[in-house]
């Protein structure tokens, strides 16, 4: 199935982590990017769950993997996988960038802070 409302392919991804953990100081374990405006955030199973929140407060409903090697999308209003354009680059965040990270930020104990 084929989604192209909420996609907007040439918006940039708006960095290489989540907006509001790193400008909190916080930490995440998977990355999602906003395939409407580029918004990058933290995944459902990180401690602030951001990606969400971003599509609930918005109303952009598709995000895509920001992790190397996965290009799959998600609809949160149908909560399916869809299927997605190509994305303006780049497709993921550094490869050298840990997960969970930002290097530095994730506590020794973050298993224990991770949503199941």
């Amino acid at each position: 199935m084929t989604n192209d409302a909420g996609i907007r392919p040439e918006v940039a991804p708006s960095g290489p982590g989540c907006v509001e953990c790193t400008d909190g100081g916080g930490w995440w374990f998977h990355l999602r990017r906003c395939a409407e405006c580029g918004h990058i955030g933290c995944c459902d199973s990180s401690p602030e769950q951001h990606a969400s929140a971003h599509a609930a407060e918005t109303g952009h409903p598709i995000i895509q993997s920001y992790e190397p090697g996965e290009d799959w999308f998600w609809d949160y209003t149908t909560e399916q996988i869809v299927e997605g354009p190509d994305l303006a680059p780049p497709v993921n965040h550094p490869v050298d960038q840990p997960a969970p990270g930002p290097q530095g930020a994730v506590p020794a104990d973050w298993v224990q802070h991770i949503h199941q």
